[in-house]
Parts: C-alpha cells; sequence; structure tokens
C-alpha cells in the first residue's frame, strides 16, 4: 500500500477555465508557468503509480453565510465575484482533470488551509498516508497555507513547484524560493514521482 498521497487543491472552473469568475487575473500566469499541463502529466503517472489522489475544491453556499458580512482579504474577492458556488459550474473541477471513481474528493473546505474546516487529516490517516505531495492554487495562499498545517501535523512534506500558480509572477517565485522550504521539500512533479516508490 503507498503511503503516498498527492493533494490537489481548487482545480477548479472559476480558476481554471474561460468564463470562470476568477480565471482572469489567473490566466498569464497559467500560461506562464503550464501549471495545468504539468498537472495533468503528473496526474496521469501518478495513477499509473498506484499513488493516491485527492481532490480539496473550495465551495460556499449561495449568498456566502459562512462568510462574515464583510470579509476582507482574498475571501472578500471571492465573494464580490460570485465565485465557489456550491452547485455552479465555477465551482466544479475541471473536465480535463475529473476525479476518477476511487479518487477522494474532500468536501467542506470554506476557506484557505484545506485541513481547517475538513475531514482531510481523517482520511489521510485512514488511508495509511505520511507522505502529502500539494499543488493547486493559489501558490502563496491555499497551498502554502495547506503545507504549514501538513508540515505542523507531522506528514512529510512536498511542495509541488511547477503544479502551482498565483496572481503574479512575483508572488509565485517569493513562494517558491522562501515559504515552500520552510514546510516541504520543495520539487517538480517529475522529481516527486521518482521519488515515490511504486
Amino acid at each position: 500500500m503507498t503511503r503516498t498521497a498527492l493533494v490537489l487543491i481548487e482545480y477548479q472552473n472559476d480558476f481554471l477555465s474561460e468564463g470562470g469568475a476568477l480565471h482572469e487575473g489567473l490566466r498569464s500566469e497559467l500560461a506562464r508557468t503550464r501549471m495545468l499541463e504539468n498537472t495533468q502529466h503528473l496526474v496521469t503517472q501518478a495513477r499509473q503509480k498506484g499513488i493516491k489522489i485527492i481532490w480539496v475544491p473550495i465551495e460556499f453556499a449561495p449568498g456566502y453565510p459562512e462568510l462574515s458580512a464583510e470579509p476582507y482579504g482574498i475571501l472578500a474577492g471571492v465573494k464580490a465575484t460570485n465565485a465557489f458556488q456550491s452547485g455552479s459550474w465555477g465551482a466544479q473541477i475541471i473536465d480535463a482533470l475529473r476525479p476518477q471513481d476511487d479518487e477522494i474528493v474532500i468536501a467542506g473546505k470554506r476557506g484557505l488551509c484545506g485541513f481547517a474546516s475538513t475531514n482531510l487529516d481523517f482520511v489521510l490517516r485512514q488511508n495509511g498516508i505520511s507522505r502529502v505531495a500539494f499543488g493547486g492554487l493559489l501558490t502563496d495562499c491555499c497551498v502554502e497555507s495547506s503545507m504549514r498545517t501538513a508540515y505542523e501535523l507531522g506528514y512529510d512534506v512536498v511542495g509541488l513547484t511547477d503544479c502551482t500558480a498565483t496572481l503574479s509572477q512575483a508572488q509565485h517565485e517569493a513562494a517558491i524560493a522562501h515559504a515552500f522550504p520552510m514546510f516541504s521539500h520543495p520539487m517538480t512533479g517529475q522529481a516527486f514521482l521518482q521519488t515515490s516508490a511504486d
């Protein structure tokens, strides 16, 4: 049984697809980093190797009752653009990375950290996972926040440097250069696969 999991955060239409509520702000960085293409290759190979794949989307009920009346920071932008509403096209994981039947989709993410309001830690431990690799959006927000918690919880953490993106090159590179080494083993998706036993 593999003790490694690939945790993929917010590969949803509102971020990644044309017409998504927050896509325009990411368009240039998605093209520059090729994070989506890199993730598609990684997922294909991870499935072949039997690595457990876990998806962590974010969703809110219509009207965003989970948030304060006047949210600030990144969540203010989510509410202002009506992004990630439960049941909407924008909240769906993109077709190109549709989870397979044996893959787990974690419910309940309402903020930045993939652990904070979900059962992600429970699911990882139930599956005997000790090594966790993180990819997704945004590099310096939900990915970094989730990696920090995983590190605190004692997991062996990998930060996937080429399967993440954020709002600017400067933000992305700062996170990769300074935050990732504090809370993970930074590496590319291919390097991660090479260090994962069959």
